[in-house]
């Protein structure tokens, strides 16, 4: 019974949505709040569940209609997959509930659209062949589309169709660069084609790597890597902050398949090919974090100062992928885990600053002071410490792993003082948007913001997310185990071909 756990983080989504899209739930706002926050919650302990049996077991390998690898679908849970499949039930699970406090009423399908998006995203997880990648891709970027347009303005609208415009070119270069590969290697099970190109020869080698850097392109767009990042920060602004906050795991998407890619097909075994696309992830990596902290920097808004932290933690990733190596690749995944949550709380912050803050919303200006104070002050400097990486939290612990990582490498000349100067730059500007929010004020002192105090569910929320980071301190020795476990799976190609092609339990 346990190995069908594997296909359940896909089917409960898919059955989710598809409920919730039916009466009685289509019809009533409060029982599809109770059906959709249930039906999250569960996915979410499924989730759990699959994590540490996998832990416990080893890698999962769960053949749909019983055809095994090569020549049939199959879903490969192993520790990686799992962690984040994990991490995308659980920032589901969160986004639903804080949505039903209100900004679900904006909106028919919010509920619906968001279960098909953790649908995507946990299939493009799950998956043991980049065909079925490129499809969970598609479903979760028409989810995305629709969810952009959630309570949407002429601004929403703007930002929806640049966003829908790159993502549908880059589908079809990802189509191409498929199809490329197909053509050389007569597979595309990730395990088989790592399998074969190692024994690629002549004319075969220059196709298998033209593409592979096809896809590194449609991989740099879904991650927001430069020069491919400028819709996110735009598009992530526009949308709902509650939207925005459930899109920190998206870019994640593009990250995890170069993973796989570039660590597993690409990788130390590919002959010829061998790590073909370091140099060009190296390079875009510290370039993107340059462009981020600069994008950070110059905000006007704290969501678009968010939507840029975002894009600098893609750069700090794509460095550690770049480094090829299993303590690069555990300090990658401490860092994703803590990254993709802190930036979710702070999304969730900016909606219920703007909110309290009337007018001024939450440009960093001087305006009306907030309705809590101290509850939304303390939440900003919890989050403000997380991110620029300061101890006790998970930020401080992450940053200490990547540098000591990168310190024997030959990159650390040039990433030490960008990632560092980078650090110092997030904490100038987000001390000035904090003072620009909390300290000055337009007005008289007792003057207030015409907006009410939060939901209790929306602070439960923001309270949860942000208190993971201490949590991630607090059990950072079991959690560091986890991470460098996964992190030396990955890299055990052969075990992750056997596991695969000859189907184990």
């Amino acid at each position: 019974m346990i190995q069908h756990f594997t296909s359940l983080p896909i089917l409960l989504p898919m059955l989710a949505a598809v409920i919730l899209l039916l009466p009685p739930c289509g019809k009533s706002l409060r029982i599809r709040r109770i059906a959709s926050s249930i039906l999250a919650i569960v996915t979410f302990v499924i989730s759990a569940v699959l994590l540490v049996h996998i832990y416990n077991s080893g890698i999962s390998v769960y053949a749909i209609g019983n055809w095994s690898a090569p020549f049939g679908i199959v879903l490969v849970a192993d520790m990686l997959s799992t962690l984040l499949v994990a991490l995308t039930s659980f920032l589901g699970m969160g986004v639903i509930l804080y949505g039903c406090a209100g900004d679900d009423a904006k909106g028919n399908f919010f509920h619906p659209l968001v279960h098909f998006l953790i649908l995507g995203v946990n299939g493009a997880f799950l998956t043991g062949d980049l065909f079925n990648v490129f499809v969970f891709f598609e479903v979760l970027l028409i989810a995305s589309y629709s969810l952009l347009m959630h309570a949407g303005d002429k601004q929403n609208t703007r930002a929806a169709l640049q966003y829908v415009i790159l993502n549908l070119v880059g589908s079809s270069v990802f189509l191409i660069g498929l199809g490329i590969l197909y053509g050389v290697l007569g597979t595309l099970n990730i395990a088989d084609m790592t399998q074969k190109v190692a024994l690629l020869t002549g004319d075969d080698v220059y196709l298998a790597k033209a593409g592979g850097l096809l896809l590194l392109v449609v991989f740099a767009l879904k991650a927001a890597l430069l020069p491919l990042h400028l819709w996110l920060p735009n598009t992530y602004a526009s949308a709902k902050p509650v939207v925005a906050a459930l899109f920190a795991i998206m870019t994640k998407v593009g990250v995890y398949a170069m993973l796989r890619v570039y660590t597993v097909i690409f990788g130390e075994q590919a002959g010829e090919l061998e790590h073909m696309a370091q140099s060009w992830l190296w390079g875009l990596a510290i370039a993107t974090i340059v462009v981020g902290a600069i994008g950070v920097m110059a905000a006007q808004d704290l969501r678009k100062l968010t939507a840029n932290l975002v894009v600098v933690s893609v750069g700090t990733l794509v460095a550690l992928i770049a480094l090829q190596n299993v303590t690069a690749t555990a300090a990658l995944l401490y860092y994703l885990v803590h990254s993709t949550l802190v930036s979710a709380a702070l999304f969730l912050l900016a909606d219920l600053i703007a909110t309290q803050r009337g007018k001024v919303g939450d440009r960093l200006v001087p305006g009306r002071a907030v309705s809590q104070p101290y509850l939304l002050g303390a939440c900003f400097v919890i989050a403000v410490l997380t991110v620029v990486g300061m101890p006790p939290l998970s930020g401080f612990v992450g940053k200490v792993w990547i540098l000591k990582t990168t310190l024997n490498s030959e990159q650390a000349l040039l990433f030490w003082p960008v990632y560092l100067i980078a650090s110092f730059v997030l904490l100038v500007a987000l001390s000035r948007a904090g003072t620009s929010m909390f300290w000055e004020r337009k007005g008289t002192k007792t003057e207030s913001s015409d907006g009410t105090n939060a939901h209790p569910l929306q602070v439960a929320i923001i309270v949860g997310l942000l208190a993971c980071s201490p949590l991630l301190v607090v059990f950072g020795g079991s959690i560091s185990e986890y991470m460098v476990s996964a992190a030396t799976q990955l890299h055990d190609i052969s075990g992750g071909i056997n596991a695969v092609m000859k189907g184990d339990k």
